[in-house]
């Protein structure tokens, strides 16, 4: 994630530069550092964004699954994360979904997948 996403994220959140840091359990001086782009964005952060915002959304009460909206056959839905639990709509906040055929070894290499995915894509991008 770059420092001007973070901002873009915080400001879609409504929230101050505190009230943030306060969200996320970190500190102002962090938060501050984040958008300046003095320091990277970890994944645990990046992650519990992504949340915050799919959850102000609202939108995730009438999506389908994303293994309704994917496709997947039941033998790849009874081997993933998100089906065991239940978890379709919030697919890419949960590591080692089956996307794609293959699970990722990283939250970097997942996200990027999943920043391309019309399940991501409708609630929080």
């Amino acid at each position: 994630m770059e420092n001007t996403d973070f901002l873009q994220i915080r400001k879609r959140l409504g929230k101050t530069q505190k009230e943030l840091a306060a969200l996320l359990g970190t500190s102002l001086k962090a938060v501050s550092s984040y958008e300046q782009g003095w320091r990277g964005i970890p994944a645990h952060v990046e992650r519990q964004l992504f949340f915050l915002l799919s959850q102000k959304s609202g939108k995730r009460h009438n999506m389908k699954n994303c293994w309704e909206t994917k496709r997947c056959p039941e033998k790849k839905r009874r081997q993933c994360p998100a089906w065991e639990f239940d978890a379709g709509q919030i697919c890419w906040f949960i590591n080692g979904t089956i996307c794609n055929s293959t699970t990722k070894t990283s939250w970097e290499e997942k996200i990027e997948v999943c920043k391309e995915c019309q399940v991501m894509k409708r609630v929080c991008c």
